[in-house]
């Protein structure tokens, strides 16, 4: 058991600094790479809406089932299924959509935002940052919410990864590499704007490292506080919980996300991509 906790740690925080090949692609791609984000964000939501319907609710079902008789047992997954769904909505729905993590980002949206190109000079390296105080505030700002909320959605997909690695190694690494996909570009939407404010590439690059630390700071806040209590019921209704919350990432924010880069094939070839491999990792493993 102490084995298999360490490995899901470890996984959540490989899913967490993810965010930091966002923070490189940002400080030295000239343009967003907008079909390698079509096909990775496709790629994520294929492996989650797969990975929920015919591994993760199946198994909460059964546990659910297993403790409480198949008519409270299915009443309780599907309540659990739901209210992870309604836990992350009000997550998206309290955090304004300029800082909304998985609103579409552009590398290149800060060199053609004519604000900073009137007010100031581009940052081109370490020690030219942009020089009016208005706009250098201004994005710091928007930085620091970014991270922030880019933290607090981490706080319950952490949880998800590593809930999915104790019952399931297989579908845990599974469920990190869709998260890790996910957090590139979220690593482009807080160095950016940090980037440019600053002209310092090691503060932008910190910053969204530590936004990224809040997946396996989600898992270990869920390990001391419910491992003590985890139980059949317990583990059943996290695992219901997990796959709503995945579920509603990938329709609410993956998957349109995906095809606002402007790639709507790509994003489709990528979610079918991600449900194959799931799928044949599942029975490669059975």
């Amino acid at each position: 058991m102490d084995s298999t906790i360490i490995f899901a740690f470890l996984l959540t925080l490989f899913a967490g600094l993810a965010t930091g090949i966002g923070s490189m692609i940002a400080f030295f791609a000239k343009r967003t790479n907008t079909a390698f984000l079509s096909i990775s964000l496709g790629f994520s939501g294929g492996v989650m809406i797969y990975v929920s319907f015919i591994e993760i609710f199946p198994k909460a079902l059964e546990e659910l089932v297993g403790a409480h008789g198949e008519y409270t047992g299915t009443i309780y997954t599907v309540l659990a299924f739901f209210g992870g769904m309604f836990l992350i909505g009000m997550i998206d729905k309290f955090i304004p959509k300029m800082e909304n993590p998985h609103e579409v980002k552009f590398v290149e949206s800060m060199q053609n935002d004519p604000s900073t190109q009137e007010l100031a000079t581009t940052a081109t390296n370490e020690t030219t940052a942009i020089q009016h105080p208005e706009t250098q505030n201004r994005l710091k700002k928007m930085g620091i919410f970014m991270a922030l909320a880019i933290g607090i959605h981490n706080f319950p997909e952490g949880l998800a990864t590593f809930i999915s690695a104790l019952d399931d190694p297989t579908v845990g690494v599974a469920i990190a590499i869709a998260i890790a996909l996910h957090n590139i570009p979220e690593g482009i939407a807080v160095s950016v704007p940090i980037y440019y404010a600053t002209g310092s590439r090691k503060k932008a690059f910190k910053l969204s490292m530590l936004s990224g630390l809040a997946e396996p700071a989600g898992a270990a806040i869920g390990f001391l506080i419910l491992m003590p209590f985890l139980s059949d019921t317990v583990f059943g209704l996290l695992f219901a919980a997990v796959g709503g919350i995945m579920v509603f990432i990938s329709l609410d924010e993956l998957l349109p996300a995906a095809r606002e880069y402007g790639h709507a094939h790509h994003s489709m070839y990528g979610m079918v991509a991600g449900m194959i491999v799931m799928a044949t990792s599942l029975i490669l493993l059975m």
